[in-house]
C-alpha cells in the first residue's frame, strides 16, 4: 500500500471503503482526505454548559444538558404504542425521559435513584416538559472524565450518506481518524511572519479546533485563522494577476487629447460632468497613457452618466489613431446606447454603427468592409461582435456593458481581435458592494460614479398592501392625466414561466377594464413574445402611443422613456433588492418627479418586509447592494455564481468584511516589499502561485 498523505484517495482513510468513498465524492465532493478534513462543521452542540431543569424552553432549537437524578422508570401502553417513561429530578423541578425503541435493554442498563447526565431536545407534550431518547451517562462525582464537556461537531450530510451511516456523527468519526492520522504533523501553510503578524493560531490547531473545539474561544480563534487563510489566497491570487497585466500586457498608448474629445467636451456636451464624471474620465486618460493594458471597471447607479464616459474613453481612442467597441448583453439594450451616442454626436462627427443580430445582410456587408478598411471609428453591438468574420483595422479599446451577462470566453474574443490586447473598460449598473468588489473584481482598477447629474429629482418610493390597488389606480389616473406614462412589472419566476403568462395576462385583463378604450392604450411585453413583436410594443411606449407598459422583468435593463414616471412592480416580494433597484431605475430620467409603487400581498416574510422598506428608505444603489449581500449572500448576485473565485469554505463576504480588508491589505504590503515573491519566507506563496498557474481567463475583465 502506497504511503498515506493528504492528497491520498479518501479511500486509504480507516472506515472508508470504495462504496463510501464513491457516496462521498458524489454527494460532497469529497476525494482525498484534504478534502475530508476541510468538510467544517456547519454547527455545534455546546456541551460544556448545564441547565437546571426550570431553565429548560421547549421553543428553543438548541440541545440541553442537564444534571439529575432518576426517580422512576415504568413500561407505558401496550404493543406498538408501548415505550418506557421515567421522571429525572434536579433541585429546581423535573422532566420526562421517553424511549420508544431498544426498551428492554434501556430498562436493565439505568439505575434508579442514580445521578445521571441526560442530553437531548427538549419538547412539550401534555403540559409536560420531556425529552425523547436521551443520551445518559452515570455521573461520577470524583471522576475528571464525567461528562462529555466538549462542542460537538455537526457535520451536513444527505439522506443517501445517511444509509451508508455517514450521518454527522459518521462524518465525525472519519474526522477523528484523519486528525489521528496527520494532526501532529500537519505542515503550516502561510509563512510565519504573516501568522504572527496577525496574531493567527497554528494550522495544525486551527484544523483540530475547527473540527473539536474545547471551547468557544478556541473555536473563534479556529475560525478567525482559517478565514483569514481563505481570503488571503483569494486576494494573492486576484493582486498577483494584476500585477502580471500591468508587467507583462502592454497597452496601447493614447498619448493625446485630441481634437474629437475636445470638440466634444467644449462644445457637444449637452450639460457638464459631475465631479465623479470627470474623475473617471481623468482615471481612464491616466490608464491609456502607461503603456500597460487598462482594464477598468466603472460602477455607477442607473442614470449616473456611465455611456457618455464611455463615449468620451473611446473619442480618446479614435483621437490616437484606434477604434473601439461597445458590447451590451441585449439587442435592446445596445439600440439604446447606439440612439443615445447618436443624440450626443452629429453624424459627421465620427463614424458610428449599430452591429446586432437584427443587422441585414447588407448592412453587415458594409459594417464589415469599413471595420478591416478602418474607415468605421466606433462600432456598437451584441454578441455579434465576437464572431470571428467581425474583423477590426486596430481596435484600441472596448466598452462592456453589464460584463457579468458574459461569458468569461466571449469577452476573450474580443481581448483578442489585436495583436496588443485592446483596453477594456467594464461598466455595471448594478453596484456592487466594496467586499464583493475588492473579491470579484479585485484585479480590475474601480472608478465609482456616485453622483447623479444635476436636475435629477430622487424617485419616491412608497409600498402598497393588496388592499391600497384602488388608490394605487387614482394614482396612474392622475399622473397619465398630466400626460406621463407607466410601467407595470410582473414577476418571472423561473420555475414556471407559463405562470407569469398567467400572472401578466390576468393583470392585463384588469387593468383594460380600469383603463379601457379609447381613453387609454396599453402596451404588452414579455420574454416568450417574438423579437419584432416585443420591439413593435416597446417602439409605440417609446413614441408616447401607449400609457400603459404592462411587462416582465425584460424591461429591467435598456429602456430609456423620460416621459414614463411611474413603475408600479407587482408582487414586489419576490423580487431580488437589486432587481427592484434596477426596474426603479426605469424611471426618473426626465425632469418631472417621478415615482415607484411597490404592490404586495398582506403576508410577507421577515426578509420581504427588510427588502421593501429598504427600497422606500433609500434611493442609493450602494447601500442596496450592501444590504442586498447581507440578506442573500454573494452566491445569489448577478454574475457572482459564474466565478470560481468565490468558492469559499468558511469566510463569508457579508460578514467578513473587515477580515477581508485585513487579508487584503496584508498581500498588498507583501507585494510592495516583495513584488516578484523571491524572498525566503514567501517560498510557500511562491509554491501556491505557480501550482495554480494554469492558463487562467482571470487577466481578462
Amino acid at each position: 500500500m502506497p504511503q498515506i498523505n493528504l492528497k491520498s484517495p479518501i479511500t486509504y482513510l480507516k472506515g472508508v471503503g470504495p462504496i463510501k468513498a464513491e457516496v462521498l465524492q458524489k454527494e460532497l465532493g469529497l476525494f482525498t482526505i484534504e478534502d475530508l478534513m476541510g468538510h467544517y462543521p456547519f454547527r455545534y452542540i455546546d456541551r460544556t454548559k448545564f441547565h437546571k431543569i426550570n431553565q429548560l424552553n421547549p421553543n428553543d432549537l438548541a440541545f440541553s444538558q442537564v444534571l439529575g437524578r432518576l426517580i422512576s422508570l415504568q413500561e407505558v401502553g401496550e404493543k406498538k404504542a408501548k415505550r418506557l417513561v421515567a421522571e429525572f429530578r434536579d433541585d429546581t423541578g423535573s422532566i420526562e425521559l421517553v424511549w420508544f425503541q431498544s426498551l428492554a435493554w434501556i430498562k436493565k442498563s439505568l439505575q434508579i435513584g442514580s445521578a445521571y447526565i441526560i442530553f437531548g431536545k427538549v419538547s412539550e407534550f401534555n403540559g409536560k416538559l420531556s425529552i425523547t431518547h436521551p443520551e445518559m451517562e452515570l455521573f461520577q462525582k470524583n471522576s475528571k472524565t464525567t461528562g462529555n464537556l466538549s462542542m460537538q461537531p455537526v457535520y451536513s450530510s444527505t439522506e443517501k450518506l445517511k444509509k451508508f451511516n455517514l450521518d454527522s456523527k459518521g462524518i465525525m468519526q472519519l474526522q477523528l481518524n484523519a486528525l489521528e492520522l496527520f494532526g501532529k504533523n500537519l505542515q503550516e501553510t502561510l509563512p510565519k511572519y504573516i501568522v504572527q503578524e496577525h496574531k493567527l493560531i497554528s494550522y495544525a490547531d486551527a484544523l483540530l479546533s475547527i473540527h473539536f473545539p474545547e471551547n468557544q474561544l478556541d473555536l473563534n480563534q479556529a475560525i478567525k485563522r482559517l478565514k483569514f487563510e481563505e481570503l488571503f489566497w483569494i486576494q494573492l491570487r486576484i493582486l498577483n494577476n494584476k500585477q502580471l497585466n500591468t508587467q507583462k500586457y502592454k497597452g496601447h498608448l493614447f498619448t493625446q487629447v485630441g481634437e474629437k474629445f475636445n470638440h466634444f467636451y467644449s462644445n457637444l456636451l449637452p450639460f457638464p460632468l459631475t465631479n465623479a464624471q470627470k474623475r473617471v474620465v481623468k482615471e481612464v486618460r491616466m490608464d491609456t497613457n502607461t503603456g500597460a493594458q487598462m482594464n477598468r471597471l466603472i460602477q455607477g447607479d442607473v442614470g449616473s452618466g456611465k455611456t457618455v464616459v464611455a463615449l468620451m474613453s473611446m473619442l480618446l481612442a479614435v483621437d490616437n489613431g484606434f477604434q473601439a467597441c461597445m458590447m451590451a448583453p441585449t439587442e435592446i439594450l445596445a439600440q439604446q446606447h447606439y440612439a443615445s451616442i447618436q443624440h450626443l454626436i452629429p453624424e459627421d462627427f465620427c463614424t458610428v454603427k449599430l452591429l446586432t443580430g437584427s443587422s441585414t445582410t447588407k448592412q453587415r456587408r458594409v459594417i464589415h468592409e469599413e471595420l478591416e478598411n478602418g474607415k468605421l471609428s466606433i462600432l456598437i453591438g451584441t454578441h455579434a461582435l465576437i464572431e470571428d468574420k467581425v474583423k477590426f483595422k486596430n481596435i484600441g479599446l472596448v466598452v462592456i456593458d453589464e460584463q457579468h451577462r458574459f461569458g468569461v470566453e466571449q469577452r476573450s474574443k474580443l481581448w483578442r481581435k489585436n495583436v496588443i490586447p485592446p483596453h477594456m473598460l467594464v461598466m455595471t449598473a448594478t453596484p456592487i458592494p466594496r467586499t464583493l468588489a475588492m473579491t470579484l473584481y479585485g484585479d480590475l482598477d474601480i472608478s465609482i460614479i456616485d453622483e447623479m447629474p444635476a436636475g435629477r429629482k430622487p424617485i419616491k418610493t412608497v409600498h402598497f398592501f393588496e388592499s391600497s390597488r384602488l388608490r394605487m389606480f387614482g394614482f396612474m389616473r392622475e399622473e397619465i392625466a398630466k400626460g406621463r406614462q407607466v410601467y407595470v412589472v410582473y414577476p418571472l419566476i423561473k420555475e414556471s414561466e407559463k405562470l407569469d403568462l398567467l400572472y401578466l395576462e390576468a393583470g392585463l385583463e384588469f387593468l383594460q377594464r380600469e383603463f379601457p378604450l379609447p381613453d387609454y392604450f396599453i402596451s404588452i411585453v414579455h420574454g416568450k413574445m417574438p423579437a419584432k413583436d416585443k420591439d413593435f410594443e416597446m417602439q409605440r411606449f417609446i413614441k408616447g402611443q401607449t400609457q400603459i407598459m404592462v411587462a416582465t422583468t425584460v424591461i429591467e435593463v435598456g429602456v430609456n422613456v423620460p416621459n414614463a414616471s411611474v413603475m408600479i412592480i407587482e408582487n414586489a416580494e419576490r423580487f431580488g433588492l437589486s432587481q427592484l433597484h434596477q426596474l426603479r431605475g426605469r424611471v426618473g430620467r426626465g425632469a418631472e418627479q417621478s415615482y415607484c409603487i411597490l404592490m404586495s400581498g398582506n403576508k410577507l416574510s421577515k426578509e420581504g418586509k427588510k427588502r421593501l422598506k429598504t427600497m422606500v428608505d433609500t434611493n442609493d444603489g450602494f447601500e442596496i447592494a450592501e444590504v442586498d449581500l447581507q440578506l442573500r449572500g454573494p452566491g445569489d448576485l448577478s454574475g457572482t455564481q459564474q466565478s470560481g473565485v468565490l468558492e469559499m469554505k468558511i469566510a463569508n463576504l457579508a460578514s467578513d468584511q473587515a477580515l477581508l480588508s485585513e487579508a487584503r491589505q496584508a498581500v498588498i504590503h507583501l507585494f510592495e516589499v516583495d513584488p516578484n515573491l523571491l524572498a525566503t519566507k514567501n517560498v510557500l506563496l511562491k509554491e501556491f502561485l505557480s501550482q495554480r498557474s494554469a492558463i487562467s481567463w482571470d487577466k481578462i475583465s
